[in-house]
């Protein structure tokens, strides 16, 4: 957070009147730093100009906006069966459907989310403009900020309640994997073009395009490459489950 204390038109008019001689963008920052502990800013007007505020607000946005990603996509992950939620008893997951548990964290997440970044994008809009340096409009915006936070302490509490929830489900995962094969396309194709293989696009393409295609068919197509034996072979070893390439290394990386 910035900080000043330059006057009330940034440069130490009334400082300068009281003692001419005192070392003024000096002391000022001295105090600013080491007593309010706060980052100087010199160069100022009336106000410190929200520019830092601004800054800060919208990077939260940011992080918001990829949480809200997160939670759709959650939501639905859930909705096809990949996640199952964890069932709380005393919990209502529909006001007319006893049986259903809805995902209704990711959703109470995703709404509070979106009501803190419409908060934050005015803030961010708002606070670094001021007519003539010198309105108070600053003044009422600021007193929102507390909402938007506190919008944003609802939706990371929310987010991480369902997360706590959410466990994979294997079964559905390997079903509609192995119901895929046509992901391999990409690998088979890559290859081809290591070799030189002509028209390796076009060749994948004819073969599964708007068509469904299992292990059987992709590893008879292998089979009749011109490419050589062992890079046939670790492709035929290939599964929609196992064409992960570097998933793990990366998360671990985290």
């Amino acid at each position: 957070q910035l900080g000043k204390i330059a006057g009330a038109t940034g440069n130490y008019n009334a400082h300068v009147s009281a003692y001419p001689d005192a070392p003024w963008p000096e002391l000022a920052r001295a105090f600013v730093v080491d007593y309010l502990g706060l980052e100087h800013n010199p160069l100022v007007t009336q106000i410190e100009p929200h520019d830092g505020i601004a800054e800060l607000f919208d990077a939260q946005a940011r992080l918001n906006t990829v949480l809200i990603d997160f939670c759709r996509d959650m939501w639905g992950y859930i909705s096809l069966g990949y996640f199952k939620q964890r069932v709380v008893a005393g919990e209502v997951g529909s006001s007319t459907m006893p049986h259903k548990v809805n995902p209704i964290d990711f959703e109470n997440a995703e709404g509070n989310l979106g009501v803190a970044n419409a908060l934050l994008g005015h803030f961010t809009a708002k606070l670094p403009i001021s007519r003539w340096q010198r309105d108070l409009t600053d003044s009422t915006v600021m007193r929102a900020v507390g909402v938007s936070a506190g919008h944003m302490m609802i939706a990371y509490a929310a987010l991480a309640k369902g997360l706590g929830k959410v466990s994979a489900n294997r079964e559905v995962l390997a079903r509609d994997l192995d119901h895929a094969w046509e992901v391999l396309a990409e690998p088979v194709q890559t290859v081809m073009r290591v070799h030189g293989v002509e028209k390796p696009y076009e060749k994948l393409k004819e073969l599964t395009r708007g068509k469904t295609i299992d292990a059987e068919g992709l590893r008879a197509f292998v089979d009749k490459l011109a490419i050589p034996d062992e890079d046939k072979e670790r492709l035929k070893k290939l599964s929609p489950a196992t064409y992960v390439g570097k998933a793990a290394d990366l998360a671990k990386s985290l």
